[in-house]
């Protein structure tokens, strides 16, 4: 009991540190003229500030230290092991994320080239498989189960880089990347508290706790009122690197035979969490690279553009991308106990390749029409 205690306590304390932190970094992007301007990609028309990310870290590391150290003082005869192994895995974390934290804020006071904050993101994301955390197994997905570390360590790395930039990308208008991030965590603070990992659980609702003060400033704040506020770098790549923590955590921590049997491979699940944004920015590369463009230039192809270019308002495309999110996670949930995994992963994978391509004809249908209106008007004049 006293780990719900604990894990409540750090909760409500996340959401009042950010509650108190974001309303001076809001007057200190005003008086120092911090500010996210707007161009043809972007959705807002006045500048904005964008150091609310800036908040996750410090709250995130405070918070959790404060826990976990009571937890260590409260079971004074908890194992070494124990101990050992939650301090290594996520002091390395803390590291990384301090990494990340650094280049973030560059990034967003000054801005950093491309190739820099990728040889960040690859130094942070080699810090987990030296505490132990990387993929071993495919528990059973395309036929494959165990894979030896020289495969699965550069895998691990390129998945922690990928979901990073994943979580980063997605963020283009208010509330999405901080949504699906709350989302993910919360689903994946539930299972953590289901298997009993503790720490884990209370890591990801400090993260909950610290994203949902940022959320009503950014979703529900108002420009004109000086009260709305973007996370920046800064948030997303701590947004991101946390969440390729809790996936690695999720797939090495539940992978016991009775676990597999129950809920079916975490891979497949942690998957379908973050299937929309993970997709879309593999749909994005690859039509870059067709189109022969750079392919880390920042363009209007992201799930969010299209949505918006269908008519739909900025509130109403955070909606109903949540809800796209949500109902992967849940038709595979429950399908990958009744089916195979590779197939319910296929299933996934060919459903979000349906709806891109019924998107794709609804924005060429609205075209056309648009189109054939303009010529009706001419004709007309």
């Amino acid at each position: 009991m006293i780990n719900l205690y604990i894990l409540t306590g750090a909760f409500l304390m996340a959401i009042l540190l950010g509650r108190i932190i974001i309303p001076n970094i809001l007057i200190i992007s005003f008086r120092k003229k911090l500010f996210d301007l707007p161009d043809f990609r972007k959705v807002h028309n006045r500048p904005v500030p964008r150091l609310g990310g800036v908040t996750f870290f410090p709250v995130i590391v405070f918070t959790f230290a404060l826990s976990l150290a009571v937890k260590v003082q409260f079971y004074q005869f908890t194992s070494r092991f124990i101990i050992s192994r939650v301090i290594c895995e996520f002091l390395y974390l803390i590291a990384g994320l301090t990494l990340l934290y650094i280049i973030g804020i560059a990034d967003d006071l000054t801005g950093v080239r491309y190739r820099k904050k990728f040889l960040v993101q690859i130094i942070s994301a080699a810090l987990f498989p030296v505490a132990g955390m990387y993929i071993n197994n495919f528990y059973g997905l395309f036929g494959i189960y165990a894979i030896p570390a020289f495969v699965g360590i550069p895998l691990t790395m390129l998945l922690v880089v990928f979901i990073t930039n994943a979580i980063n990308l997605i963020d283009g208008i208010d509330g999405l990347a901080s949504g699906m991030s709350i989302v993910t965590l919360v689903i994946l603070g539930v299972l953590f508290i289901h298997y009993r990992y503790w720490n884990y659980a209370t890591l990801a609702f400090i993260c909950v706790g610290v994203i949902i003060p940022f959320f009503a400033y950014n979703v529900f704040g108002e420009a004109d009122k000086c009260r709305k506020i973007f996370m920046g770098d800064t948030g997303s790549l701590t947004l991101g690197y946390i969440i390729s923590f809790f996936v690695l955590g999720y797939c090495t921590h539940s992978s016991g035979e009775h676990a597999i049997k129950e809920y079916g491979s975490p891979i497949v699940v942690v998957f379908s969490m973050l299937l929309v944004p993970c997709l879309d920015v593999v749909r994005v590369v690859l039509k870059r690279a067709r189109m022969r463009k750079p392919l880390f230039m920042p363009d209007k192809n992201h799930i969010h553009h299209k949505f918006l270019a269908m008519g739909h308002t900025p509130r109403r495309a955070l909606i109903a991308i949540q809800i796209m999110s949500v109902f992967f996670f849940a038709f595979t949930f429950i399908a990958i106990r009744f089916f195979n995994n590779t197939l319910v992963f296929v299933i996934d994978i060919v459903a979000w390749t349906l709806l891109n391509v019924w998107f794709n004809r609804k924005l060429i249908s609205d075209e056309k029409h648009d189109n054939s209106d303009d010529c009706s008007r001419k004709s007309i004049e």
